[in-house]
């Protein structure tokens, strides 16, 4: 279990005066989550390591022709598959830790799966900025230095953030701060000088490109894990702990959903399109869990119509993970997602199921019509939770004949331990799973219970009943959807607000560089109008004025009058300050509006525009215009490929292919530790 959070864990921080966390957790404490985070982060270094060897002894294996060479590199190719096939397991390893995250109270329930934190290298935005505000805004760059840090703050803060709601704004915040520095500093006709790199959370391999979308999406995929760490921890022997882990868990599939809807093309295999509906489906499925362990907290009373709804709320619990099991089982998920969550979700798929036919065969073998009760509502109850009825059985008849119900009942009994000990062997199979030993105990106690309850019957000869316990129909009353992420709800304040409004000051907007023009009162006349918001267009402009032969034009904006910043000042305050002068002179700083360069498509992880729908791990960006559009990529083989001949056969330089003009796409298998451009900026 984790270790308590105050006074060693991960304290939250305390809001800054500008409205947003400046620190995250201690990254040195030693709790049980940052130990986890740590091994990540190591592990993640010997992969790319690994992966580097690799592709280095495919190219010297394409490039000699001494046989004695190729063998020696053959050799050294299969330690260096062993070696990754090592640390994926490893890796696999941390992801299946779920009793770290789990509540530190002692609790009877199987544990719920949480995903990791994405892990990144740091950023140094500082030259890269500056010389964009000096290039781009004609502003002294030294003076937005404490602005850049504020920002380099924020984000290195975000690499640690405590598993609380504090947490989850400072995420935010910084989400939404990005919105504001892409807009601007990173124009869509070329890429800034600023080399994001983040690990993939399933695989380790990384990803390196310049282009923000890459942090913008992983921040949303971590904001998304928090959530599930958070709903982890929530105390589930507690109807409030429950409520908070059923919400925890819709926000993690919102964020989750939101990530798959936003960014359509990641280069990352963990925010791909089908790995991310999986998790939106695993995280649904849980709070569904949450939602059952809710209505059973109080105790489950050996009543008819109460056994009818936990009946129901079992086989709905089941259904879901039997979805998400079925999910985890498709290409290309099936390849990455780590095999003890989807051998987890099979386990509670059959625990689930096995739960349901145990109820509804307590309601058979325990509880007889009788006079005073109402017929008519237990027929329809039990009608509800059976699309066919066994040949030669109707619903009524079976609440009536005492024989009928002790075979029904013992019919599902009998399925219920089939699916109990299904569950316990799947369970038996999986090393990581073996050895959660909550998990064991709970599927052992289910087992024996359903065993019992099969022994209390008559003894009778089973040979001589047919029956065949019928599917049950999974409902529930809590419907468990999505909840969407609110970043409204996050108040930002855009550290380059001096830069002046964005409507304006952006990216995407050029203008000459600020130009002084000196003001004289001509009878008590300006010789121009004002216009707009902030800032103020100049308007109505007399063509002979003196402020028109002094080189003012219509259309120019006000960016300072008397040395004073007028950015943000609307039309009345700029005036006041021109009556304040009196009739003396004034210098205003005026810029004028270029015409915008026609944007040119960015290529980054959203743009598919001659590609087909797969995902690099390489920065398509900064190496793509060397490729020959023309050229087809060679078939690639997967990486954990151990026979001589396709070792020979093997290449790490996989990248997005384009699409000739005339021909169709060709369809490749992927494997991710394939997926590394020794010319990319990985280098």
């Amino acid at each position: 279990m984790t270790d308590a959070l105050p006074p060693r864990g991960c304290q939250a921080a305390e809001p800054a005066e500008d409205g947003y966390f400046r620190k995250g957790c201690n990254p040195l404490a030693e709790t049980g989550r940052s130990k986890l985070q740590n091994q990540r982060a190591v592990l993640n270094q010997q992969i790319l390591r690994a992966v580097r060897m690799r592709a280095g002894a495919e190219n010297l294996l394409r490039a000699t022709t001494n046989n004695k060479v190729r063998e020696q590199v053959l050799l050294e190719l299969s330690f260096v598959n062993s070696d990754l096939q090592i640390l994926k397991e490893e890796l696999e390893g941390l992801n299946i830790s779920v009793e770290v995250y789990q509540n530190t109270e002692e609790t009877f329930s199987i544990p719920l799966v949480p995903l990791g934190l994405k892990e990144t290298k740091e950023v140094d935005f500082t030259l890269p900025l500056k010389d964009f505000i000096l290039e781009h805004y004609s502003e002294d760059s030294s003076e937005y230095e404490d602005e850049i840090a504020d920002l380099m703050d924020l984000r290195q803060a975000c690499r640690t953030p405590s598993r609380d709601e504090a947490g989850i704004e400072m995420l935010i915040s910084y989400f939404l701060q990005l919105g504001y520095v892409e807009n601007r500093f990173f124009p869509p006709t070329r890429h800034m000088g600023v080399l994001f790199t983040w690990y993939d959370s399933f695989t380790g391999v990384p990803v390196c490109q310049r282009n923000l979308l890459l942090e913008k999406a992983s921040i949303l995929f971590n904001i998304g894990a928090l959530y599930t760490q958070i709903g982890t921890r929530c105390n589930r022997q507690t109807q409030a702990g429950l409520e908070n882990a059923v919400d925890a868990f819709q926000r993690a599939a919102g964020v989750l959903s939101y990530l798959k809807e936003t960014f359509t093309h990641t280069p990352s295999y963990d925010m791909s399109p089908a790995m991310l509906n999986v998790l939106v489906k695993m995280m649904l499925a849980q709070a569904q869990e949450c939602v059952f362990e809710q209505i059973g907290l109080p105790g489950i009373r050996n009543e008819f119509f109460t056994l009818v709804k936990m009946t129901q709320e079992a086989a709905k619990v089941g259904e879901v993970y039997m979805l998400v099991n079925t999910a985890m089982n498709q290409e290309p998920v099936k390849e990455n997602i780590p095999y003890s969550w989807s051998k987890l979700a099979q386990i509670k798929s059959d625990h689930y199921k096995a739960l349901a036919h145990y109820f509804i065969a307590t309601i058979l073998c325990d509880h007889e019509l009788q006079s005073g009760d109402d017929e008519d509502q237990q027929e329809k109850a039990l009608s509800q939770l059976y699309d066919y009825m066994p040949e030669g059985l109707i619903v009524l008849t079976v609440l009536k004949d005492k024989v009928q119900r002790k075979q029904l009942g013992k019919a599902h009994l009998r399925k219920a331990i089939v699916y109990h000990e299904e569950a316990l062997r799947v369970c038996g199979l999986c090393k990581k799973l073996r050895n959660i030993d909550v998990l064991q105990e709970v599927l052992t106690v289910a087992h024996k219970r359903s065993l019992l309850k099969y022994a209390q019957q008559e003894t009778e000869d089973d040979f001589l009943s047919l029956i065949q316990a019928p599917d049950i129909l999974p409902k529930t009353e809590h419907k468990i959807e999505t909840i969407a992420p609110q970043f409204s709800k996050v108040k930002v304040k855009d550290f380059f607000h001096r830069l002046g409004p964005l409507t304006v000051f952006s990216a995407k907007q050029r203008w000459t560089a600020p130009r002084t023009i000196r003001i004289h009162h001509e009878a008590g006349e300006l010789g121009f109008s004002l216009k707009g918001g902030s800032p103020v267009q100049i308007y109505c402009l007399d063509p002979v004025c003196t402020a028109a032969s002094m080189g003012l034009k219509e259309g120019d904006y006000i960016v300072s009058v008397g040395g004073v910043d007028c950015k943000w000042l609307g039309v009345n305050e700029v005036l006041e300050k021109f009556k304040s002068v009196g009739e003396r002179p004034i210098e205003i700083e005026v810029i004028s509006c270029q015409d915008t360069a026609a944007s040119m498509h960015s290529k980054s992880a959203t743009y598919s525009v001659g590609m087909q729908k797969t995902y690099s791990l390489i920065c398509l960006a900064m190496e793509e215009d060397k490729i020959d559009q023309t050229k087809k990529a060679p078939l690639k083989l997967p990486f954990l490929s151990w026979g001589t001949k396709n070792r020979q056969k093997a290449a790490s330089t996989l990248c997005l292919p384009s699409v000739v003009a005339g021909s169709s796409p060709i369809k490749k298998k992927l494997s991710p530790f394939t997926l590394l451009n020794t010319e990319s900026s990985l280098y």
